[in-house]
């Protein structure tokens, strides 16, 4: 097994997906080999971009980075893990009440398939950005551009960093 590559799921609605968001994966990415940034459909939130957007969105972001794939799911998150093979599930937690809500699932998660969760806190600089305060502040017009990851900006520095 010392070989073997190390799968990671990060699920979520991301709607938008955030610099929150995008500093779990790449602090996931010293924990695995391929990370799967999976958006599911959920019935519970209302969704202002369609998923394949997102998908796309996401995809940008992390275009330079093979380990990185991005794909949408239905169903049970657990059972999309396991049929990607994925060794483990990363959650990003901002507060305790997140941690709450995602043990409970991490909990249920691991007893029904054995895969395990592992929590990662916000970094303290990001520990208020969530995806519902965006929505929030971009609904009553504020600019929200500090709060979302830059695809062209990452290109960039990726190209540049390529260059030299």
């Amino acid at each position: 097994m010392g070989n073997a590559e190390r799968t990671a799921l990060f699920a979520g609605s991301f709607n938008p997906f955030t610099i929150g968001h995008e500093s779990v994966v790449h602090r996931a990415l010293c924990l695995c080999d391929r990370l799967v940034i999976a958006i599911g459909h959920n019935i519970g939130k209302e969704s202002r971009a369609d998923i394949p957007e997102r998908v796309q969105r996401i995809a940008a972001i992390f275009r330079h980075d093979p380990r990185i794939s991005v794909r949408e799911y239905t169903g049970l998150t657990v059972d999309f893990a396991r049929g990607i093979g994925a060794d483990f599930m990363v959650r990003g937690v901002r507060s305790v009440a997140d941690y709450e809500y995602e043990r409970n699932l991490a909990d249920v998660n691991l007893s029904i398939s054995g895969i395990e969760t592992v929590f990662l806190p916000a970094l303290p600089q990001l520990s208020f950005v969530s995806s519902s305060m965006v929505r929030e502040l971009q609904a009553n017009g504020h600019d929200v551009s500090r709060y979302l990851p830059s695809p062209s900006s990452k290109s960039k520095d990726k190209d540049a960093a390529d260059n030299s």
